[in-house]
């Protein structure tokens, strides 16, 4: 069984590394994943009670993580760490006023106590239990190295200044959190099942297809169903990013999520809630981070050397630069202590998984579904795109047709009529779409022996004259195309070639993939001449026609070879591209929301059908990385600058401070940008 919890408190990187590992250890779990970013954990067990397992198991090393269900708040509690900072502080006042007296000494040991227990503990707890050494026992060797060495204000000023860093650093965490989980507010509370005539509020999961449910005016829609009463307009902008609103009526199809902002519906059920639009979004969406890219994994594996790289460079510096440098000890011992507090990884650690995480929210806002961390991080290296044709670069409705006359004899109301004359009898769907797309009215009372053949075509008589309408094979057509073919007489005379249309904005969307430096093909089933048709409006650079599922597929890996050093992303409908998407290095899935092929052999999904939207994708992507790498220099950049001046002797620990705690906030403030970028 796969379950999923929250972990409250947790609002340290490297506690969840450690608890993701300490568990992974266990033969009774599998599959763990702690998303620091989310604060959520994820397993397969067979245990009857895992909650409670976990729990126990996850106490042996972070005894305040709460493991409690899914649904309850993330935001970490700072209440209690603020009300030990002003104790502390007050200690601290006290003492400075009775400087050298026992008072001061006693209420210096306690703000210490209070202030360090905590750190302390946890970092004894992972050296002792889990053999790690982390950010917590640097401080604590730190602080109390500083009491031994007479700078007792000193360091106390460090686990001071290192708690308000702490507590903001929480603070914007739950912040961030707080806003991406904002984006993604769809899940419904509860639907209005209609009871004969009682209308009753229920969990929408209770719901079942073919029920009535009643959608007011405010109310966000929990299930997905067709409308059979009423008509309103919808905001979908939870699913698609788009502030324009949706009009709908009877028979219109309505998606989970979508929020009424009109008039009263009635909505019959045909998912149910585990199936619908809205829980697959939301699956998605949870699952996203799961999937971590190559720069936060190989930062996470860093900062488990990192640490006992410092404490054995700072142990060094202690050692070697009294004899070396011919300066006491003591001094030498606050150099290294004050090298510990500022090789802290923090800054570097959090940073970087919460970029990907903020970056995946963003992505959501502008309605892009991104299945994890490493697809977003990949987009920026894109530079080859293949489009299938059908649904992606065109709409896909065939309802236009395009009259070509064979015979000069005739002239084309004739022709029109003969086509009308025979499809007016007929309930096939290309029949109803001429019959649309001429709108004439026509005389049928002439019309004799009609005649239809399932999936070939009809006939009829018509005065003197034998009429044949359908397929090249029917008629015998030398042309082996798509084409509604017309014969007089077994004379072809005619043909009606179904034409599709180009999406709105899309030849603007290639134009600018051009500029970027994207190469653009195409890859269709479609005939030759409309294909390169296609392309040649697009300006799509290359094209493969006539092509099977199978052809695709292995014309995709060919083009995959020859790009070692890019990314190739596949876009298709979801579900005759499936193996190109699973196979491509993104696979991207245009519309179909409500199809479980779109959600799932797909690595991003554009519910809204919007080629833009890639641009947008990529945008975010390179927006992404170019803030972890702001943020990974300027960390770096403090950290080697106040550790030089410190092994010189010419900063102090106030400056070590700043380049752990002040730094890491500064980043997670920088990372909060990508929220407010905009297409």
């Amino acid at each position: 069984m796969n379950y999923k919890y929250r972990l409250q408190n947790l609002d340290c990187l490297n506690c969840a590394q450690q608890i993701e590992k300490h568990l992974n250890k266990d033969a009774k779990l599998s599959n763990v994943v702690v998303n620091f970013s989310k604060s959520t954990l994820s397993f397969s067990s067979q245990e009857d009670n895992p909650q409670k397992y976990v729990s126990t198991k996850i106490k042996e090393i972070e005894p305040d993580i709460i493991v409690s269900p899914l649904e309850e708040e993330t935001t970490a509690s700072v209440t209690f760490d603020i009300i030990k900072l002003v104790i502390a502080l007050f200690f601290t006042l006290i003492a400075i006023l009775n400087d050298g007296s026992l008072i001061a000494t006693i209420l210096f040991i306690l703000a210490y106590i209070i202030l360090l227990y905590e750190i302390a503990l946890k970092a004894l707890n992972l050296l002792f239990k889990s053999k790690i050494i982390d950010e917590n026992l640097l401080i604590t060797i730190s602080c109390i190295g500083a009491y031994f060495t007479d700078n007792i204000l000193e360091g106390l000023m460090v686990i001071i200044l290192y708690n308000i860093g702490e507590i903001l650093e929480t603070i914007a965490l739950n912040h961030s959190r707080k806003s991406i989980a904002n984006l993604m507010n769809i899940k419904p509370e509860y639907a209005n099942l209609k009871v004969k005539d009682e209308i009753i509020k229920v969990n929408p999961e209770n719901v079942q297809i073919n029920d009535i449910i009643l959608i007011k005016k405010g109310e966000r829609i929990p299930l997905d169903g067709l409308v059979v009463k009423g008509q309103t307009s919808l905001n979908t902008i939870a699913l698609t990013g788009e502030t324009k609103l949706r009009h709908v009526t009877i028979n219109d199809e309505v998606l989970s999520g979508c929020i009424n902002t009109d008039e009263i519906i009635e909505v019959k059920v045909t998912k149910t809630y585990e199936n619908s639009t809205v829980s697959r979004i939301l699956d998605l969406v949870e699952n996203a981070t799961d999937r971590k890219a190559k720069t936060e994994n190989f930062v996470a594996t860093s900062a488990r050397i990192y640490t006992p790289v410092v404490i054995i460079l700072a142990i060094l510096v202690a050692l070697t630069f009294p004899p070396l440098f011919n300066i006491p000890f003591k001094s030498a011992l606050y150099r290294a202590l004050s090298f510990l507090v500022i090789a802290c990884p923090c800054a570097i650690a959090i940073s970087v998984p919460l970029s990907y995480f903020t970056g995946l929210g963003a992505s959501s806002k502008a309605g892009i579904l991104i299945k994890g961390s490493d697809y977003l991080d990949g987009l920026k290296d894109v530079n080859k795109i293949i489009f299938d044709k059908t649904g992606t670069l065109t709409t896909g409705d065939f309802n236009n047709f395009t009259l070509e006359i064979l015979n000069d004899n005739y002239q084309e109301n004739q022709i029109i009529d003969y086509y009308l004359k025979g499809e007016k009898f007929s309930n096939h769907p290309i029949a109803i779409a001429i019959n649309n797309f001429f709108k004439q009215k026509v005389n049928t009372k002439d019309v004799k022996n009609f005649k239809e053949i399932s999936g070939q075509g009809l006939s009829y008589d018509l005065l003197k004259h034998h009429i044949k309408i359908g397929s090249c094979t029917f008629l015998k057509a030398k042309e082996q195309d798509n084409a509604i073919y017309l014969s007089l007489d077994n004379q072809i005379i005619a043909r009606l070639k179904r034409t599709d249309t180009l999406k709105p904005g899309v030849q603007k969307t290639i134009s600018i993939l051009n500029k970027m430096n994207i190469k653009t093909l195409m890859f269709t089933g479609d005939e030759e001449k409309t294909a390169l048709d296609i392309a040649q409006k697009l300006n799509i650079t290359e094209v493969k026609y006539e092509l099977l599922p199978t052809d695709k597929y292995h014309l995709l890996e060919k083009e995959l070879q020859n790009n070692p050093n890019g990314k190739t992303a596949f876009i298709g409908d979801g579900i005759n591209d499936a193996p190109s998407l699973a196979r491509s290095d993104i696979g991207i899935s245009m519309g179909n929301l409500g199809s479980a092929a779109a959600i799932e052999s797909s690595d991003i999904v554009i519910p809204n059908d919007d080629l833009a939207k890639i641009i947008t994708a990529i945008n975010i992507s390179k927006k992404t990385h170019k803030i972890i790498k702001e943020n990974l220099i300027f960390a770096l950049a403090v950290k080697i600058i106040v550790l030089t001046l410190s092994a010189l002797g010419l900063s102090s620990m106030w400056h070590a401070v700043f380049a752990d705690t002040g730094v890491t906030l500064l980043t997670i403030l920088n990372t909060t940008r990508i929220l407010k970028y905009k297409s």
